[in-house]
């Protein structure tokens, strides 16, 4: 693809995501009503009268949150949350945003940000969980810097698909396929989460690059984060899930056109840089199904 024609391409991406960012931080929540701080204590921060959460990781601990349990337990939805990543060398260090139920059978859909030494990109990690069971670990790299301003990371639910946005650019899409044997999450309610934690063991280069405790304490802000999706009833079915706004609901039916397939194409032919689906190392007898039918 010639310079120019990137060019084009990134101008128009970035229009779209500054037209969706305006619309994202128009109905922005409020931390000290909206979340938990699940460790760290004072190392998690809320301020600006509740608009903006700082999450810090020194040597003695990380720090980490979670959605009030009384009152946001979701069952499908779209989530979108503003985050800046640590900026500088945040080798070893792991800053997460997911969707989890409870228990050893728990769903799981997740982002996780790799951090990076310095000058390198981060690494986003995408997985999903369904009865306990995860490894669809699917691996990019942005296509700016993370660390210098806010950028929206969402993740849409529904009974259909699972998509991950970056800037409402997808990046991932993950089928429901039961009708071929493949778990899909849709019966535990799941609450959101968000942790910033060392793990120099593995996060950056397979673990050969340490985290640098000189340049800590490592700090992650998120903002405007936004639960466009259905509270979870008595029973952990759909039919119970009650909305949580009036706001446009397209979000439960929610597929991708033209457009939106061909932002992917173009995100996991040029940031993509590891799917387990094409790791023949990891599956020699043969891919999950899931890996043989069309990612759209």
């Amino acid at each position: 693809m010639s310079s120019s024609k990137v060019s084009m391409m990134l101008l128009m991406l970035s229009l779209a995501s500054s037209s969706y960012l305006l619309m994202a931080t128009s109905s922005a929540g409020d931390f000290f009503r909206d979340i938990d701080v699940t460790f760290g204590d004072q190392r998690a921060k809320i301020v600006d009268g509740g608009q903006l959460l700082t999450l810090n990781l020194d040597k003695i601990s990380g720090s980490g949150f979670t959605t009030t349990k009384s009152k946001n337990e979701y069952l499908f939805g779209r989530i979108d949350m503003q985050i800046k990543l640590v900026p500088g060398n945040s080798a070893g260090t792991v800053t997460t945003y997911y969707l989890s139920s409870e228990g050893l059978t728990h769903d799981e859909i997740d982002f996780e940000f790799l951090g990076n030494s310095t000058g390198n990109p981060y690494t986003v990690h995408t997985n999903v969980f369904s009865q306990g069971k995860g490894g669809r670990e699917q691996q990019f790299h942005l296509w700016f810097d993370p660390t210098k301003a806010f950028h929206t990371y969402s993740i849409l639910w529904n009974i259909h698909r699972i998509i991950f946005f970056v800037d409402n650019i997808p990046i991932r899409v993950f089928n429901n396929l039961e009708s071929i044997g493949v778990p899909f999450p849709k019966k535990q309610p799941m609450r959101i989460y968000s942790s910033l934690w060392n793990a120099d063991d593995w996060a950056t280069q397979g673990g050969l690059v340490k985290t640098d405790w000189a340049q800590a304490p490592f700090t992650a802000s998120y903002r405007n984060l936004k639960a466009n999706a259905c509270l979870a009833g008595s029973s952990s079915s759909s039919s119970s899930c009650v909305s949580t706004t009036a706001e446009d609901k397209s979000w439960q039916n929610q597929a991708l056109g033209a457009a939106g397939r061909k932002r992917l194409r173009w995100v996991q032919k040029k940031f993509m840089v590891y799917n387990y689906c094409s790791d023949r190392k990891r599956f020699p007898q043969g891919f999950p199904l899931e890996c043989k039918r069309s990612r759209f």
